[in-house]
């Protein structure tokens, strides 16, 4: 990286951090295009050593042809003394990046050229060289993380039932590869997550000595508690994961469980913390009566507290996830850490001494970095940015820190490494990889206004211009729904739906967080039970009728809506209950909640959403279906959906279809049939992006 993109990169977050906001004219140059926006270097989050000195990230440089595009590890000094350097050349995938104890050596999860499947490497940053892969397994070496005496790394990895090591498992896949049938089979839910089948696999933890020829131990599969049925851990996009990590003194694991995967189709999956000997022979134990949904366990430095998010799963549709403390030494009960806050805590360190947790939270649209007394308070703001937001946070474990190191994003900056200092809340920038292409282009943040709505809510709401904006002329408009409904519009770059991208060809874009979002407190994302599409409908169309009163530029004839998932289903139910739309788009949107209940990979939680089950007589189920008023639909609509999406599956687009042509509306239907919930392949998006603009560009001229 050069001075000049350092530079650059300094006067961009500075001026994207201050009050007074926007570039210099001189800095607006060209609209933002698909290749500009999907070739941008893509910066993961930091991990800093434990002394604090290192932070090391990797990044990854796209390409449109899938065997170009690579993926390497980077590190750079925290106090910026130097540029980020390369220490890994290879074009797999690194992931899970975990420093050793004495900030030599770094461990991380890929798969290499003659692997079977990712393993785990460690590479000694201190003496140089090739990274050295320590695991040799038939299954996946995923998540490492050292014990406190840098000898030993456990990871987590899926075994097959009733192998308790790798022969075990290879001599299993090599029979099931031989059976002449191909059949799944299921005793009980779930049986399918977002994009894949699951199958009968299940998560353990592995422990990899160091010693040279040492084999990895698996400490849980032979617990009667891993071999029940109802065992299982939290499922994400990588699989399922346990979240297991050391306690303080390296005697024990512990993580994240439930045994009571089995009640998927009819109530909460609830999960309990459990306690594990490391030598394995012994039976997990819960350390605490706390029920409901767990995340990022961590040990205070000092090791005298552990910390983990918590969220309350009960009969009410969300529950911000909490930061909880448990008294390791003393035992007892998970305390708050911050009572009476109400707002989500999306990341958190706990400082080396630990009596301070830094924690970062979201708020309309942007994200803020705070601290609080570990024992528990009322938190302290450190910086509240005014555009964009700070994503990733992470800070050394043996000193006491002057400043964090962060990652930080917005809409028209695509996210970068900083250090932010404690006091004043400045920040450094430490890496610019697309400081010089994001000042090339043509882009300003989004304006923010809030309104009430008719029954009485602040919503809050963003507006993106076009590029080369002129305040004498009339735009079109196009309205983004965003999906969820427990999300919201985050002012940061995104791939799936870029707002700078869909604004490009001329539009105002214009979002709205509608009841049932999150960023605004508790009860303003609990108040969608009962009441799925209609209110937060209502209040979007509420939202138009300001921003048409507040900004004389927006052409109120030329409108479309569109959205994707939730955002989908918003635009399904806009063609069932509005005609003041030029036309619409609706990816992987539900139609009918009663076939979305029945075909998604999840079925309860939609039950308390919709006043129960399908059958205990609930009118949401019906009066709340857009496929309820086909007999009403009018509006041109664009339909897209993933052949292999079994969020929102493939029959929620076909009966939408179906109703459209029914019903002679001009209509035009999108089958990816390698994608799953999102469009994620580089010419599909490409081409995603080409119908949209096409659609718009047919339904928004001048003329109708």
């Amino acid at each position: 990286m050069t001075i000049l993109s350092n530079l650059r990169c300094a006067v961009v977050i500075a001026a994207l951090l201050s009050p007074t906001l926007g570039q210099s004219a001189d800095l607006k140059r060209t609209p933002i295009t698909h290749e500009t926006l999907w070739l941008m270097k893509r910066v993961g989050a930091p991990v800093v050593s434990p002394d604090g000195r290192t932070v090391a990230f990797s990044v990854i440089a796209p390409s449109y042809d899938p065997d170009k595009q690579s993926s390497d590890i980077w590190v750079v000094p925290a106090d910026g003394s130097a540029p980020p350097r390369q220490v890994t050349f290879n074009r797999a995938t690194e992931s899970g990046l975990s420093w050793s104890p004495d900030s030599r050596r770094l461990a991380f999860s890929t798969k290499r050229e003659g692997d079977e499947t990712e393993q785990i490497y460690v590479l000694d940053l201190a003496s140089g060289g090739e990274a050295q892969r320590v695991t040799h397994l038939a299954t996946p070496a995923l998540a490492p993380k050292w014990r406190p005496d840098g000898q030993a790394i456990l990871f987590e990895t899926s075994v097959y039932p009733g192998a308790f090591d790798d022969d075990a498992n290879r001599k299993i896949a090599l029979e099931r590869k031989a059976l002449k049938s191909n059949v799944r089979i299921y005793d009980h839910s779930p049986i399918r997550f977002w994009n894949r089948w699951l199958d009968d696999r299940r998560p353990t933890i592995m422990i990899q000595t160091l010693e040279p020829g040492a084999k990895a131990i698996d400490i849980l599969s032979r617990t009667e508690f891993a071999r029940s049925d109802g065992f299982g851990g939290d499922l994400n996009d990588g699989g399922e994961t346990l979240s297991p990590i050391w306690s303080p003194d390296g005697q024990d694991v512990v993580f994240i469980a439930t045994h009571q995967k089995a009640n998927a189709a009819h109530g909460h999956v609830n999960f309990q913390i459990y306690r594990l000997s490391a030598a394995g022979g012994q039976e997990p134990r819960p350390i605490s009566s706390s029920i409901g949904a767990f995340e990022d366990p961590k040990f205070s430095p000092d090791g005298s507290g552990l910390f983990v998010k918590f969220a309350v799963q009960d009969e009410q549709v969300y529950h911000l996830a909490r930061l909880k403390r448990y008294a390791w030494a003393k035992g007892g009960d998970l305390v708050d850490v911050l009572p009476g806050f109400d707002r989500e805590v999306t990341g958190f360190e706990i400082s080396a001494d630990g009596h301070t947790a830094f924690f970062r939270s979201p708020s309309a649209g942007n994200e803020g970095l705070y601290r609080v007394a570990a024992e528990g308070g009322q938190p302290a703001p450190i910086v509240q940015p005014k555009v964009g937001g700070f994503t990733a946070l992470t800070l050394g474990r043996t000193t006491t820190p002057e400043r964090l190191v962060a990652a930080y994003g917005s809409s028209v900056n695509p996210t970068e490494i900083v250090s932010v200092d404690l006091k004043s809340g400045g920040s450094q920038p430490l890496t610019g990889f697309n400081a010089e292409i994001a000042a090339s282009i043509d882009w300003a943040p989004p304006e923010h206004f809030t309104f009430v709505s008719r029954k009485g809510r602040t919503l809050h709401s963003m507006i993106i211009r076009p590029p080369g904006f002129d305040p004498k002329k009339k735009y079109p408009l196009l309205v983004f729904i965003h999906g969820g409904a427990a999300s919201n519009n985050p002012d940061q770059i995104g791939l799936r739906w870029n707002y700078h991208l869909l604004a490009s060809a001329g539009y105002v874009i214009l979002m709205t967080d509608y009841t049932g979002s999150t960023g605004f407190g508790e009860a303003f994302a609990q108040a969608i039970k009962l009441d799925p599409l209609k209110t937060p409908g209502e209040e979007i169309d509420e939202a138009v009728d300001v921003a048409l009163k507040r900004y004389g530029f927006i052409d109120g004839s030329r409108m479309c809506a569109a959205g994707a998932s939730y955002g989908g289903h918003l635009v399904n139910w806009i063609e069932a209950t509005s005609t003041r739309y030029r036309c619409l788009i609706s990816h992987a949107g539900e139609v009918d909640l009663l076939t979305q209940w029945g075909e998604s990979d999840g079925n309860y939680g939609r039950e308390p959403t919709n006043g129960g089950a399908p059958w205990a007589g609930g009118d949401i189920w019906k009066s709340q279906s857009p496929i309820t008023f086909g007999a009403q639909w009018k509006t041109p609509m664009l339909l897209s959906v993933g052949e292999k999406d079994f969020r929102v599956p493939i029959g929620n687009a076909l009966e939408n279809w179906a109703t459209l042509q029914h019903q002679n509306v001009p209509s035009r239907l999108l089958v990816w049939p390698d994608a799953g919930h999102w469009i994620t392949k580089a010419e599909d998006s490409r081409k995603f992006y080409e119908e949209v603009q096409a659609w718009l560009r047919t339904h928004l001229s001048s003329k109708p």
